[in-house]
């Protein structure tokens, strides 16, 4: 019989200062822990893993007070077996080859503990079925790139080795052109480049950062389509690499931080003062980063076409614009 030690659950202590009261409830922890993002928090609250001096908070919500304390437990989960689930998914492209969709935002690409039922991997076993040739001698889908869970956007997947194999070395030489649209803090230059080295943070392992020893090159091209109040840009990001987190990574070192980004974005921005109320609202209560895969353009692997896809961003991002604009 084989001994296993049960897994630990991660625990977090989040006290309320006197500069941190009157805020939501999900987002003081999502500022404060800076690891997890506002939909994860808000799922923990409304399952009863997150306590207020000691009594169950309910409503995501709810605004703090100092002197509060917060203490919000992550239960461990399962090892990941992905099974085949029915969902629909938004596909805008697919052959026998593979499979060209847009992402909803909240989606997480692969299983993993704490995720093993309800990602793309679960929906794309549902979809393909029989049609799945399957990579490295089991029936899965080939994720050749990924989009973070709160990242919506164009993704392409393979349905047999070939493609995968054909795919992530186009993917590995930069063959792929690839555009985002985001929400910075800030009001950024008609066009700059971010080339700074992106490596792991020493400081928390879940956070990536701009290293100026070892680390990987990286590479941002940004223009800016609109300025509102010299608040915040609508950017177009194009990557010349394709690194963790690189256009996060890249704007919140550069002092232009995604809006409502859970990881990077630490505190309230000292641009969020010029927005009119309204507009400054719905900016600091955007419930993820604000990033948007808007561009895919490869060569299919069997047939050698050049082949591009666009997509706008979803209605979340493109409400919050039009609030930006309006105010």
């Amino acid at each position: 019989m084989t001994n296993s030690t049960p897994a630990i659950p991660e625990r977090y202590e989040c006290p309320v200062t006197a500069e941190q009261a009157g805020q939501r409830a999900d987002r003081f922890l999502a500022e404060t822990i800076g690891t997890l993002s506002r939909s994860r928090i808000k799922a923990l609250i409304e399952a009863g893993h997150v306590l207020r001096d000691g009594a169950p908070l309910r409503e995501p919500s709810e605004t703090t007070r100092a002197g509060q304390i917060f203490l919000l437990t992550v239960p461990p989960a399962a090892p990941a077996r992905p099974q085949a689930e029915d969902r629909t998914l938004p596909i805008l492209f697919e052959d026998r080859d593979l499979i060209v969709l847009n992402k909803p935002a909240g989606l997480v690409v692969h299983p993993a503990p704490g995720n093993e039922s309800g990602t793309l991997v679960n929906a794309l076993l549902g979809h393909c079925g029989e049609d799945l040739e399957g990579i490295g001698g089991e029936k899965r889908p080939g994720i050749v790139h990924r989009l973070d869970k709160d990242t919506s956007g164009i993704m392409v997947v393979a349905k047999t080795p070939m493609a995968h194999n054909a795919l992530s070395d186009a993917f590995a030489k930069r063959d792929i052109d690839r555009a985002y649209m985001a929400l910075a803090w800030g009001a950024l230059p008609k066009e700059i480049d971010f080339d700074g080295a992106i490596g792991r943070d020493k400081r928390d392992r879940k956070r990536m950062t701009v290293v100026h020893h070892g680390g990987k090159t990286a590479l941002t091209h940004v223009r800016t389509e609109e300025i509102f109040h010299a608040s915040v840009s609508l950017i177009h990001c194009k990557l010349a690499t394709g690194r963790t987190h690189q256009i996060r990574v890249h704007l919140s070192q550069a002092g232009h931080p995604l809006l409502g980004d859970p990881v990077y974005l630490r505190r309230i921005p000292a641009a969020a003062r010029s927005l009119p109320l309204e507009a400054k609202q719905a900016a600091l209560d955007f419930p993820r980063q604000a990033l948007h895969a808007a561009r895919l353009g490869f060569v299919h692997p069997r047939s050698g076409e050049k082949l591009l896809f666009e997509a706008p961003p979803p209605e979340d991002m493109q409400e919050l614009t039009r609030i930006l604009r309006a105010g």
